[in-house]
């Protein structure tokens, strides 16, 4: 199992209006843009925002870190024998596949494991 991409979580009331600072901090573009129930997601650089309603953020804000991998089946293994706990278990979602766990010493990441068709696009391999 290897880790694609990590990316620290920003929060935002509204998603065009966080956008233009990241674009010129990283000089990128999003990469990738999308709703999720009630929330706007995008990822530029090494950020994913999330933006919306203080109410709806909220029901994702127990995570840190959003990390992408290649296998969610292996992933889970290592955190089994890595004494974390899942707290939300393998999901399909718009990307892919997704899982929440919470590590040992506390700390709560969520996974994903990207369609082949996003490695490709963002990853490039």
């Amino acid at each position: 199992m290897t880790l694609l991409k990590t990316y620290a979580r920003l929060w935002a009331d509204d998603l065009d209006q966080a956008l233009p600072l990241l674009e010129e901090l990283t000089g990128e573009q999003p990469h990738l843009r999308m709703a999720f129930q009630e929330i706007a997601l995008a990822a530029i650089g090494d950020f994913l925002v999330i933006a919306g309603p203080a109410e709806e953020r909220a029901r994702y804000s127990h995570a840190s870190a959003t990390v992408v991998v290649d296998d969610l089946g292996a992933l889970q293994a290592t955190l089994k024998s890595a004494e974390a706990t899942i707290t939300t278990p393998a999901t399909g979602g718009p990307t892919g596949r997704f899982l929440y766990a919470r590590h040992a010493g506390g700390a709560e990441i969520e996974y994903v494991e990207w369609t082949p068709d996003l490695v490709r696009r963002i990853i490039g391999s």
